[in-house]
């Protein structure tokens, strides 16, 4: 478990993403896994997010809690700190939800990441829980093509480095950019993507997680102008 300020500098914000990025393990997650929280975020405002955290059953993806947080947000919005942006709120509304997850799924990167610390590994290492990144765009790396099955993968690499998979979770359907965040394998990453990702492109904890937080949104901004 990691604390520091967040109320820091860009140039602070990178030297500190190089420092814990040190700190990220990679273990296998624990064989018994009862719940899972995926989380999201967005921002109706430009100094507003809300963020959402669902906890769903791991084996039915049933939904078992469904929380939101708003806050203010005053960091930058700079490529490649947007955890410095988002993962306040994200594990505010983590933290709001009834029971600790076992597995935590975040919609952006983990060490997918130009200096290995996404979203997912700074969620991850706050709150030591196991945690995966499933993005829906590459942020850096680069993979061969990838089989246009449903579960096909090819390893996202970056000088030689292997750093997360580009992973297909429906047929012919864009590949989602999956990697560790803290406290799982890869391997890990790969089989709860596939097992949470089952009708649709987007793993469900995640889906579920979206669907809160664009209706929060809605009703923000028609509250707004209305």
């Amino acid at each position: 478990m990691i604390r520091h300020q967040w109320d820091i500098s860009p140039k602070e914000a990178i030297v500190l993403q190089k420092r814990l990025a040190g700190k990220i393990r990679i273990e296998p997650v624990p064989e018994q896994i009862s719940t899972i929280a995926g989380t999201d975020c967005a921002f109706p405002e430009k100094d507003k997010i809300v963020a959402a955290a669902v906890l769903c059953d791991a084996r039915t993806l049933k939904v078992l809690a469904a929380v939101h947080v708003e806050q203010e947000c005053h960091f930058p919005y700079i490529p490649g700190l947007l955890s410095f942006r988002e993962a306040p709120a994200v594990i505010a509304a983590l933290e709001k939800l009834p029971d600790k997850p076992d597995l935590i799924m975040c919609d952006g990167q983990g060490l997918a990441h130009p200096r290995r610390l996404g979203l997912a590994s700074h969620v991850g290492l706050w709150m030591d829980l196991p945690t995966m990144g499933l993005a829906k765009k590459k942020l850096c790396g680069e993979h061969r093509p990838v089989g246009l099955h449903r579960g096909a993968w090819e390893y996202l690499r970056e000088h030689g480095e292997v750093i997360g998979a580009a992973l297909r979770t429906r047929r012919l359907v864009k590949p989602l950019f999956v990697s560790v965040g803290h406290r799982v394998t890869l391997e890990d990453v790969i089989k709860w993507t596939l097992r949470c990702a089952i009708k649709y492109r987007i793993a469900e904890p995640i889906r579920q997680a979206h669907l809160l937080v664009s209706a929060m949104s809605k009703e923000r901004r028609e509250g707004l102008f209305s």
